[in-house]
């Protein structure tokens, strides 16, 4: 069954930070929430052609500003990053900004970077190749991957520099899906709306309370991870949805989440 295409609103930049990244009015980071039956979806669009989108100082602070916002909108249900970079989704790190940096500066970069991927909770690492640079892989990359792979395939991606295809980082469970490229290059972000079109009838706190307990209980030993699991079904129990899922099952319909 063909699905009709999302309505598309303007994209906007949060925040009124001047910038000198590729985007109109300066900034590398805009937002738009998709409207008609794709209401609660919205996309980040990353537009950082001259570096690749690589993660520099504004890019980064625009990005951070932007989660900030929008994890206080009730409306927000589904988030959805997409290159503005044709070919691109994020080259790295920007080493040539980094180069340029202090120790100190260095070091507040990188613990900013790490709160970044913390917020976003990407796994979909299709190479390490800070080795490569004379750098350690940062933003969680060296506990991320082990966690993943396992000890012994991450010591050897990440002391080899290797790149890995997209079909190489499907078969390790780096990412989830592969898809072959279209004409006009945006097969990935097709896909990666279709799965966002299926998340989006979900529950959205049990959605949000899930997430909580896969994240939390990888950090932690099987007790406290089953805690952790007991602590968020406890926030769920109360719910108008939960009441809501269990009343349409009941009543043979689908059910009409709220968010409450």
């Amino acid at each position: 069954m063909l699905r009709a295409l999302p309505l598309l609103r303007p994209w906007r930049p949060l925040g009124a930070r001047c910038t000198s990244g590729g985007t109109a009015g300066g900034h590398e980071i805009q937002v738009r929430a998709l409207a008609g039956p794709d209401q609660g979806i919205t996309e980040i669009l990353m537009n950082r052609p001259h570096a690749r989108n690589a993660l520099g100082n504004i890019f980064v602070s625009e990005l951070l500003e932007a989660l900030t916002q929008l994890r206080e909108d009730q409306q927000v249900r589904v988030l959805l990053f997409r290159s503005g970079v044709k070919g691109v989704f994020c080259a790295g790190a920007d080493l040539k900004e980094r180069e340029q940096m202090s120790a100190a500066e260095v070091g507040v970069f990188s613990q900013r970077l790490r709160g970044l991927m913390n917020d976003i909770a990407s796994s979909a690492i299709m190479g390490l190749i800070e080795t490569t640079r004379g750098l350690l892989p940062g933003a969680g990359g060296t506990q991320r991957l082990p966690r993943c792979l396992g000890v012994a395939l991450a010591k050897e991606l990440i002391f080899t520099g290797r790149r890995l295809s997209g079909v190489q980082a499907h078969a390790l469970g780096l990412v989830n899906h592969t898809v072959d490229q279209n004409e006009e290059g945006d097969a990935a972000y097709h896909r990666a709306l279709a799965l966002a079109q299926e998340i989006l009838p979900q529950a959205p706190i049990a959605v949000r309370l899930g997430k909580v307990a896969i994240d939390r209980g990888m950090e932690v030993d099987i007790a406290s991870g089953m805690a952790i699991e007991g602590m968020c079904y406890a926030q769920n129990i109360p719910t108008q949805d939960r009441l809501e899922g269990m009343a349409a099952f009941r009543e043979k319909r689908p059910p009409k989440f709220v968010g409450k």
